[in-house]
């Protein structure tokens, strides 16, 4: 087995950092399963790996004038990628986590007037400072078990002004903590109050301006939609994926959470980044996922909390050869979760992922899932250097434990950051 190299000029021998005796789990796709390389090492330089692979294959002139750090045998993975979220909102639905206690479905709170839209209260009244104010102590969880990346999504304003502010807080969570944050531009997730009935009119007054203003501020890397029977038809969010193609920024989609609407097909027809949920995803669907390179992003939080039964068909993804990741979808309504471990854990207790396919999507293909793989979620050279560093025997604990956080230290962009 080869190091995984990097020639490059101008690296400056005060940043170049080594991690030695480390038990590598790589994710590298030319390695088999999670791509482990015992007694491992690596080195970076400027924030980014020169070298992965056995420390016995290190060359001399990466030690010279490293600073060197004994991992004394931990596991090395890459840095967590949490590629689904809504954290940055107001308020929180904890009434009516009540409500469907005893027995108020999730189509019944919405069509009352609650879910999306009670959030878009709570939203509307705080200012970008307040709306960062709320999401850091969720942020602040996710960070502590080792993420490096996470999307951001908009979708809780449900107007334009409203829309930008919470992209702008986004954005400046990134500037606040040691974080990768990708920001998704959800204007149709769901029809204000005042657009009751006119979904095409709230698209062209809202959304679709709103996109534009929100490229022209550089603040939306991806778009989504909610397609649903309670949200966007198909023929709804082709209106606003059109507008994405023509402003040059990709898309993705909740598809098929609560029915089988063909909103994956849809997204895979623009070679969406991800379709997301995938409850009632047909074979039809997966396939066309598989073939365009549009990744399953599954949810188990949310299924989990809002007592689905349908889960989401893993062995048609698994045959279709689609690539799978798992995300928290952290949100105030139906998955107020914020631990990405606890996702992995419900992954594979829920849908029956195995280890490696949690710690893949957890990494390798929630990077990918972003449009971010040639950037993170692997450990190899050229990458940034997004490490998480775990007391663990194995990397099965990751998945199997729950509610019980191992992480030693992380490393985001070559900077050491300890719990």
């Amino acid at each position: 087995m080869s190091g995984n190299k990097f020639s490059g000029s101008g690296h400056s021998s005060s940043t170049r950092l080594l991690w030695r005796n480390a038990r590598l789990a790589t994710l590298r796709a030319d390695l088999q399963g999670l791509g482990i390389i015992e007694k491992g090492a690596v080195v970076c330089d400027g924030g980014r790996i020169l070298f992965a692979g056995p420390e016995g294959e290190l060359p001399s002139w990466l030690i010279e004038a490293a600073e060197i750090t004994d991992l004394e045998g931990r596991w090395v993975t890459p840095g967590l990628v949490d590629c689904h979220t809504h954290i940055v909102y107001g308020g929180n639905r904890a009434r009516e986590f009540e409500m469907r206690l005893v027995g108020a479905t999730y189509e019944e709170i919405a069509r009352a007037g609650g879910g999306i839209v009670s959030s878009v209260k709570a939203t509307n009244v705080l200012s970008v400072e307040g709306l960062v104010e709320a999401a850091l102590p969720r942020l602040d969880t996710l960070i502590s078990e080792g993420v490096t990346t996470i999307e951001v999504k908009s979708g809780y304003g449900l107007n334009i002004d409203a829309e930008l502010k919470m992209l702008r807080a986004a954005r400046a969570l990134e500037k606040l903590r040691p974080v990768r944050v990708v920001t998704s531009y959800l204007g149709a997730h769901a029809t204000p109050i005042e657009y009751t009935g006119r979904n095409q009119d709230y698209i062209s007054d809202v959304v679709l301006p709103g996109l534009e203003r929100a490229r022209a501020e550089g603040l939306v890397d991806a778009v989504d939609g909610f397609c649903e029977g309670i949200a966007f038809s198909v023929d709804e969010i082709r209106r606003v994926f059109d507008k994405a193609r023509s402003l040059g920024i990709p898309v993705k989609l909740h598809a098929e959470q609560l029915s089988n609407l063909g909103g994956a097909k849809l997204a895979a027809s623009y070679g969406a980044l991800s379709a997301d949920h995938l409850e009632y995803l047909d074979e039809d669907g997966a396939r066309a996922m598989a073939a365009a390179g549009t990744v399953a992003v599954l949810l188990p939080g949310a299924f989990y909390a809002i007592n689905e039964k349908q889960k989401p068909p893993v062995q048609a993804l698994r045959q279709a050869g689609a690539h799978i990741a798992i995300a928290t979808d952290s949100n105030p309504g139906t998955s107020p979760l914020t631990s990405l471990l606890l996702t992995m854990n419900m992954s594979a207790t829920l849908f029956r992922l195995t280890v490696e396919e949690c710690i893949a999507g957890a990494t390798r293909e929630g990077a990918r899932a972003l449009g971010l793989l040639d950037e993170t979620g692997t450990i190899e050279a050229g990458k940034s250097a997004d490490l998480a560093i775990w007391n663990i025997e194995s990397p099965a604990e990751l998945v199997y434990r729950i509610g019980f956080n191992p992480l030693h230290a992380h490393i985001f962009k070559g900077q050491r950051i300890d719990r």
